[in-house]
């Protein structure tokens, strides 16, 4: 590609944005001072709510949008915090070419053309209404011209008519007026932006050729990191987010991104949005789930209150998840609480049996999605056909999940290791299945059933009495710059089998979803953080010239054991690493490599809000070098 044809878009693609807000700063290892990750918005905890889409595809109307908002309320849903109702794909009829505004299918939402907007449609008599009942309203679009639906449907249920530019319906071209039409005119308070629009409608593309839609460059290549082009894609987000700042005022909104994970999206989308998906779409099949988790599930550095994870909407109802499957659909709604994820319903509510809102209003759960320290799970056991996973609450108590993703039942061992919790002092466990209370000391063995979940909230004295690990508060933590610069395929998700595809092709390949990015208690490629053969078993495994970003809630010191990892491939290269206070030194080691023994880097952080932890080396090539931060921790 030469170098006019990679500027070209992206010179298109930026017009209107600020280019300040597009550049980098020079050196990415220097301290800023200052917490960059997603802030704005209104999402400190992870969104509950409900989509369309899984229900219904396109064929969204009022009724049935009205019909699941009632059941949440009436079903004491909307009290456990499900607020978001949220209108997927197939709202539009037409982009109106006299003045660009887009029109809403009135006939399937009768209430738009009451009151004052008999002439042209509007939904702020939805909104009204559902803000009236305590809900936020969402709508969708799209960073191109045209939707996901335009691209993939098979069939023309509910999609846009009219002439080619009547039915080009997504934001290209057409961000700011959009967003005023949704937030200031409409009421919304959410948005999914889709990113088929930059996708799907190459010159080439069979709907493209036929005339239906009109061609754009691709700028995603969802199988693709080198064939996308991350910073126009950056630059359709940057406008969005402009737009979002100045017709909300108040900073009440949520931007939801559905790129995929593709486009690099791993390592930016918790600085640009709310939630942002980390994989393809999910379907109501439990291999599709185990996709779906396994793309977040080793992310617990990259959600943040404001900015979280986000492998998709809840397909309980359906499929492997419905009535006759308790087990898979408590699975599922356990593993997302443990995520930290989204808890957005999928379910035509209407008619979703009383077994399966049970799930969903299990309130000991959903107090640990909602959990105001923010940390997601970390992994405490990996292996391919069992796995724990492990959260830190802000009162100090610990969740924990045993998840058989199997076939055959498994005689599982819970350690008060896996909780950093001590092994000489009993362990209270409650079952937020049952409710069974129990207590183990050093170590508990149970039975877990096939693609069962069993969760406990848990409490124990700390191995660490006066402070916490970060891996313990991946929430306070923010990797600014994790060193990677060559994204690698990840080799851990499991590859399913699409249902909108089978077993056409080749079938799914490893997808970039941040194979390399920072790990808690892990190095970045999932080996254990081990430095001249000593092996610490918390700590932060990242790629050397990193910076990670930790905020201070109240300690007094930090401290760590800090080396080249011995799983580095190069073992000639010196790592220097240095620790940063509200933007000022505070400590560093001289040069290390693979091979010496770790060095202590410690210091008085009282007072001090942000801490960064920067590992910096000249001249590496590739992902080379992981480091370890072994037992970084906060300490009173």
């Amino acid at each position: 590609m030469t170098l006019r044809r990679f500027l070209l878009p992206i010179a298109l693609l930026c017009a209107g944005t600020s280019l300040s807000a597009q550049t980098a700063p020079a050196d990415p290892l220097a301290p800023t001072g200052r917490w960059t990750a997603y802030a704005a918005g209104s999402a400190q905890l992870p969104p509950m709510g409900w989509n369309s889409w899984n229900a219904f595809f396109t064929e969204i109307d009022e009724e049935k949008l009205m019909g699941s908002a009632r059941r949440i309320l009436d079903s004491g849903l909307a009290e456990k915090g499900y607020r978001y109702i949220n209108i997927d794909d197939g709202w539009a009829l037409k982009r109106r070419t006299s003045d660009d505004r887009l029109i809403l299918r009135a006939d399937k939402f009768p209430s738009a053309l009451t009151g004052r907007n008999k002439g042209t449609p509007s939904f702020r008599p939805l909104t009204d209404r559902l803000h009236a009942m305590g809900f936020k309203a969402g709508i969708y679009s799209d960073l191109g011209r045209n939707t996901c639906s335009q691209a993939y449907s098979d069939g023309p249920t509910q999609l846009p008519e009219g002439t080619v530019a009547e039915r080009e319906v997504g934001l290209y071209g057409h961000t700011d007026k959009d967003i005023r039409l949704f937030f200031s005119d409409w009421g919304f308070d959410a948005i999914k932006v889709d990113g088929c629009g930059i996708r799907a409608f190459a010159d080439d593309a069979p709907r493209v050729r036929s005339g239906q839609f009109r061609a754009l460059v691709p700028i995603i290549d969802q199988h693709s990191v080198t064939r996308s082009n991350v910073p126009a894609v950056k630059a359709l987000f940057a406008d969005i987010n402009q737009s979002l700042a100045r017709y909300n005022p108040d900073g009440d909104y949520m931007l939801s991104l559905c790129i995929w994970g593709s486009a690099n999206v791993r390592s930016w989308g918790k600085d640009v949005g709310n939630i942002s998906r980390t994989s393809d779409d999910i379907s109501a099949d439990w291999g599709r789930m185990l996709t779906n988790f396994d793309s977040a599930a080793r992310r617990a550095f990259y959600a943040h209150p404001g900015s979280w994870n986000d492998p998709d909407m809840l397909f309980i109802g359906k499929g492997d998840f419905d009535a006759d499957h308790l087990t898979e659909a408590r699975s599922h709604f356990a593993l997302w609480a443990m995520l930290n994820a989204p808890l957005l319903i999928g379910a035509d509510l209407r008619s979703t049996p009383q077994p399966l809102i049970d799930i969903f209003g299990n309130a000991d759960l959903i107090a640990l999605n909602q959990d105001s320290a923010g940390n997601q799970a970390v992994m405490a056991f990996d292996a391919d056909g069992f796995q724990i996973l492990v959260k830190t609450l802000a009162n100090g108590d610990k969740a924990v999940a045993l998840f058989n993703r199997g076939l055959a039942p498994i005689d599982a061992v819970l350690t008060a290791d896996h909780l950093k919790f001590r092994a000489d002092r009993p362990v209270a466990l409650a079952n937020l299945w049952t409710g069974a209370k129990s207590d183990f000391t050093k170590e508990m063995k149970l039975r877990v059933a096939p693609r069962e979940t069993v969760v406990f909230r848990a409490k124990g004295e700390r191995v660490l009495a006066d402070g916490l690990y970060l891996s313990e508060q991946p929430g306070m933590v923010n990797p600014a710059a994790d060193g990677v610069v060559q994204p690698e395929p990840d080799p851990t998700i499991y590859r399913s089998i699409p249902n909108w595809r089978g077993t056409r092709g080749i079938g799914e390949r490893p997808m970039y979803a941040g194979w390399g990015g920072a790990m808690a208690d892990f190095t970045p490629y999932n080996q254990p953080l081990t430095i001249a053969g000593k092996t610490f078993t918390s700590g932060v495994g990242i790629l050397a010239n990193s910076r990670l970003e930790v905020r201070n809630a109240g300690f007094a010191r930090f401290s760590a054991q800090v080396g080249v990892d011995d799983s580095a491939l190069d073992g000639d290269q010196p790592v220097r690493f240095f620790l940063y206070g509200d933007g000022k030194p505070l400590a560093s080691t001289p040069p290390l490599r693979r091979g010496q023994p770790a060095q202590a880097i410690a210091a008085d952080v009282k007072g001090v809000k942000l801490l960064e932890l920067v590992a910096r080396a000249d001249g590496v090539k590739g992902n080379a070098v992981p480091v370890s931060w072994g037992d970084a921790a906060l300490l009173r």
